[in-house]
């Protein structure tokens, strides 16, 4: 794949009013979704699930991609299409997790790193041939007293990097992910801080191993205070905050920016990304979502009730809420 065509699919990504939705949960993580909804964690419920998500009627309007597990890549539908030749079908990008989840990083107590780049570019050819057009790595940076540790962010960064550079290898477009988690009671400076941070080791380490910015989508967290922090953050500062500390960090080669919703409510993660667009700031790069559990999570409580009765009715809800952060992807957003 040239330079060209991984430029091309990173715009589609983050085209006008779109954005992607992340259906990659492990089979640890979609397990305790299940069991809080009171569903069994089979192999095909988690298959009619991720159908149900896929074929909702009208999805590509403000879903650009979508975001798959290792297990989901390899399912077709229950009349025996492939996902990934439905979704090219509907217009929708099909991406895959490739990371092998964080554990503790050596010697820094609180720290972890990402694991998964042995065997990476084996795995990325595979994903390639399986109709893979994009993938992701996810880093995950916790705030305490005593983290995150400069080593902490400089080994998530290379690691970062690494990945990103064996994707543009494969002609795949990474979508590079360092979430500064929410846990804790760290203040909206504090977090915006770890912010600038993590997010200028990751440019300097993706500039060190070559990777090409044109064909490279960022996938960040928000600029949130800790959950447990005794002063929580409006609306409108969590979204001066963010644009503030990526303007400052993220250059403007970049063809966009997804956030995460990390933990916030369904309504907070559309309002911080619809705030980003009212605030009169001038924006050198599209801001857009790649929300997993918030534009999940009502949909999920529905279809539980009856899973084979609820199908439609719960796909009327992952509709609204593509349209809901679509519209907030354009400061179009009014809450109801």
């Amino acid at each position: 794949m040239s330079i060209e065509d991984l430029e091309s699919i990173a715009l589609a990504m983050v085209a006008r009013g779109k954005g992607i939705i992340a259906i990659d949960e492990s089979t640890g993580t979609i397990q305790r979704r299940f069991e809080a909804v009171g569903i069994e964690n089979t192999e095909e419920n988690r298959r009619a699930y991720r159908e149900l998500l896929l074929t909702t009627p009208g999805l590509s309007e403000h879903i650009s991609g979508a975001i798959l597990f290792d297990e989901t890549i390899r399912q077709s539908t229950k009349d025996g299409v492939p996902f990934t030749t439905l979704m090219k079908k509907a217009g929708i990008i099909p991406g895959i997790k490739v990371d092998k989840g964080p554990v503790p990083l050596a010697l820094y107590p609180g720290d972890v790193v990402t694991e998964g780049l042995d065997g990476l570019r084996e795995r990325l050819q595979e994903y390639a041939r399986l109709g893979a057009q994009f993938a992701k790595w996810r880093a995950v940076i916790n705030i305490s007293e005593e983290t995150p540790s400069s080593a902490a962010i400089e080994a998530n960064a290379h690691a970062l990097a690494r990945y990103a550079a064996l994707c543009q290898e494969a002609g795949l477009v990474p979508m590079v992910e360092p979430e500064v988690i929410m846990d804790g009671d760290h203040s909206l400076d504090v977090s915006y801080e770890v912010h600038e941070a993590v997010l200028r080791s990751v440019f300097n380490a993706l500039y060190e191993q070559n990777v090409l910015l044109e064909g490279t989508i960022l996938k960040t967290s928000m600029v949130i205070p800790g959950k447990d922090a005794p002063e929580q953050a409006s609306v409108e500062d969590v979204a001066d905050a963010t644009v503030r500390v990526l303007k400052s960090t993220v250059p403007a080669t970049l063809p966009g920016i997804v956030f995460l919703s990390g933990g916030q409510t369904d309504e907070q993660s559309t309002a911080h990304l619809n705030a980003m667009h009212t605030s009169g700031e001038k924006l050198p790069w599209p801001l857009s979502f790649s929300y997993g559990r918030a534009m999940q999570q009502a949909a999920l409580k529905l279809w539980a009730k009856d899973l084979n009765g609820n199908v439609a009715a719960a796909q009327k809800i992952v509709a609204e809420r593509a349209r809901e952060n679509g519209q907030a992807a354009l400061g179009k957003w009014v809450k109801k």
